[in-house]
């Protein structure tokens, strides 16, 4: 098969859809040396990492904010192919599939949260997915979930055909493991001005990530109890992130909540392993790749019980209702004053962690493709 991908997200975007795309196109050029790969990228071209022959990279002049208003704005009917060449497959990893011209088109849906909780959504954001989702997942041929959890919400929200999906989940690169380099430690201690012992949140500030839960769980705790720890909370602002900085600077609270702005990505590892506790009540996701980092770094994790964290922790968390600030603190303070818990949890987050390679999911992409092609 001709395959084409739309490497676009890989090159513009450090996280989220970047990481997925980045490690699945990784995980393909381990497995795959049979079928014909074209990975497109608009405006930038892709590095030259050594891909094998069956790989080859092509840019595209006009730049991606411009193809987005052109195809999923003004509805201009420029099939992809003209820019990526002829192919049998169009696989676009971020929400919106373009005109295609003879290909068969495959799109991610990695969550539905602009319909599920739809007051954390940036409003412009949430109108412009209203419209381009459903006619996306309605043209494709194929249509991928990051989870068990986003496939349900796409037959019962949107009203796909269960036939027509393949669940692809996320996974790790294997640098996310146990940080023991006590120089690199101290390095990333120094850096970000860490406290000796902390709770960690991270992701990008919006409500969605509900930070504002986990800081009136944090202060409970501040006030109820004779808790040692800051909250360290990493990751840059998204919007509607107002509320949160101004619950973090609260006068009893003063100098215990630490906000660390964007973190670097190799700077992960080390922060993931010198926590104690990693805090993820999120109110919804569509998969939840931090859980796994953490738990692959050996920080026991405390996460919610909703949507697909529950597939992401697999038994090795403990899970809260994520509006509920006292059980989220009931359940940071289990892991901080339970040792044998924490080291339990430690060793069970590293066990389920492992199942998640970007082989085996690179492997999955693969099926769905063969599936689409036929």
């Amino acid at each position: 098969m001709r395959i084409a991908i739309d490497y676009t997200p890989a090159l513009r975007q450090g996280a989220g859809i970047g990481r997925y795309t980045r490690g699945l196109v990784a995980g393909l050029a381990e497995i795959d040396r049979r079928n014909q790969y074209t990975l497109f990228s608009a405006g930038e071209a892709p590095s030259n990492n050594d891909w094998p022959p069956n790989f080859q990279l092509h840019a595209s002049a006009i730049p991606a904010r411009w193809l987005t208003a052109g195809w999923h704005r003004l509805h201009l009917p420029i099939p992809a192919e003209l820019l990526t060449g002829d192919c049998d497959l169009y696989h676009s990893p971020d929400f919106t599939l373009p005109p295609l011209r003879r290909a068969h088109g495959l799109v991610t849906i990695h969550d539905l949260s602009f319909l599920r909780v739809p007051e954390c959504a940036d409003p412009g954001l949430r109108a412009f997915l209203e419209k381009a989702v459903p006619a996306a997942v309605a043209r494709a041929r194929r249509v991928l979930a990051d989870s068990e959890n986003t496939s349900k919400d796409l037959v019962e929200m949107l009203h796909v055909d269960p036939g027509k999906i393949s669940v692809v989940t996320p996974a790790i690169e294997p640098r996310f493991r146990r940080e023991e380099n006590i120089a690199r430690l101290a390095e990333v201690r120094a850096r970000y001005r860490l406290p000796d012992r902390f709770i960690l949140g991270l992701g990008t500030l919006e409500p969605r990530k509900n930070f504002t839960g986990l800081i009136a769980a944090f202060g409970k705790l501040a006030r109820e109890t004779n808790l040692s720890h800051a909250l360290v909370i990493g990751g840059k602002p998204g919007w509607l992130y107002e509320e949160i900085y101004r619950l973090g600077n609260q006068d009893d609270l003063a100098g215990r909540v630490r906000f660390l702005g964007f973190v670097a990505d190799e700077d992960l590892p080390a922060l993931y392993s010198l926590a104690d506790v990693f805090a993820f009540p999120s109110l919804y996701e569509g998969f939840g790749i931090p859980v796994l980092e953490a738990m692959a770094c050996g920080t026991p994790v405390v996460t919610s019980n909703n949507s697909s964290l529950r597939e992401a922790a697999g038994g090795a968390a403990l899970m809260v209702e994520a509006t509920d600030a006292a059980e989220t603190a009931e359940a940071i303070a289990k892991v901080l004053n339970d040792t044998e818990l924490a080291c339990s949890m430690t060793l069970s987050g590293i066990e389920q962690a492992s199942h998640f390679t970007w082989q085996r999911s690179a492997r999955a992409l693969l099926e769905a493709y063969e599936r689409a092609a036929t």
